[in-house]
């Protein structure tokens, strides 16, 4: 006998059982400090281990050609740049995100062409207005059909009318778009077109012949332009159950977020795109282990 000991280290392994403190640190919003109680660690080595592993880029692998029904939405942090995200419509999993400076720029339009390529053709997207961004989605699917989110259409109009408008004319509108993301059936669909179109026959020629100068007067035209604008994309949600008729669920999905980051500010920008593609990739786990 040698009388050795031999121990075979296994680097991938230590780093596999590393990643449970990781993840608690990205989705828990757990700190340094309150981990190497946990842990047993000392704080520096769970330092080194979040620093290891954001440098890391998360591996999301998805069959794109069976996703149909997706729902796109952008949500800016602060001045820093824009998060991108599209969501299986089905069930709720995080399909491709995208940290930009300015949402709708080029490097999105090739962000959408790569998951092209990579198999994506979707039947239909949910997502709000913005138009660069429906541009880009309509040239590289021509197909596709857009919903447009009717949260985002009545919001934005809402906000514009004011919370008290003083014309008639402004209230009435502001009533009728209040019941829009309650629309649930063609009849409801009918009489919500109806009602905009006797709105519009009474007053259009008194909006546009209010001084353009005073900004209530100027929101209220563009309520206008914007319900005209997105009228033809408004109601296919009730032609397909399983196209959204809002972004909500990414609404829903950008406050988890957001209040996940708040927990760790100070983070370089760097290692904030990457904590947030950690983040999507956790929460897509999350989903198929309680699935």
């Amino acid at each position: 006998m040698c009388h050795r000991t031999f121990i075979w280290k296994q680097p991938h392994v230590k780093r596999h059982n590393e990643k449970h403190w990781f993840k608690l640190w990205v989705r828990e919003n757990l700190s340094i400090r309150q981990l190497s109680i946990f842990s047993g660690h000392s704080e520096s080595k769970l330092k080194s281990i979040k620093n290891y592993w954001l440098e890391q880029n998360p591996i999301i692998a998805f069959d794109y050609s069976d996703l149909k029904h997706i729902v796109y939405d952008g949500t800016y942090f602060h001045k820093d740049g824009c998060l991108m995200v599209l969501m299986n419509a089905l069930n709720q999993k995080i399909i491709g995100s995208l940290y930009v400076a300015k949402e709708g720029t080029s490097q999105s339009g090739r962000w959408f062409l790569n998951l092209k390529k990579n198999g994506l053709r979707p039947h239909c997207v949910t997502m709000d207005g913005e138009r660069q961004t429906m541009s880009m989605s309509r040239e590289i699917w021509p197909e596709i059909t857009i919903q447009r989110c009717l949260y985002h259409i009545q919001r934005e109009g809402m906000r514009w009318l004011r919370s008290r408008p003083k014309t008639k004319a402004a209230q009435e509108l502001r009533h009728l778009l209040n019941s829009l993301c309650s629309i649930r059936s063609i009849k409801e669909r009918d009489q919500f077109l109806r009602t905009y179109k006797i709105w519009l026959k009474m007053y259009r020629d008194y909006v546009h012949s209010l001084p353009m100068q005073i900004k209530a007067n100027f929101d209220l035209k563009r309520t206008i332009a914007l319900i005209d604008n997105a009228i033809p994309d408004m109601f296919h949600y009730l032609m397909d159950p399983n196209i959204p008729s809002t972004s909500n669920m990414l609404e829903g999905y950008y406050s988890r977020l957001k209040l996940a980051y708040r927990f760790h500010r100070g983070l370089t920008q760097r290692h904030k795109i990457q904590f947030l593609k950690w983040y999507c990739y956790f929460e897509n786990q999350q989903k198929i282990n309680n699935s």
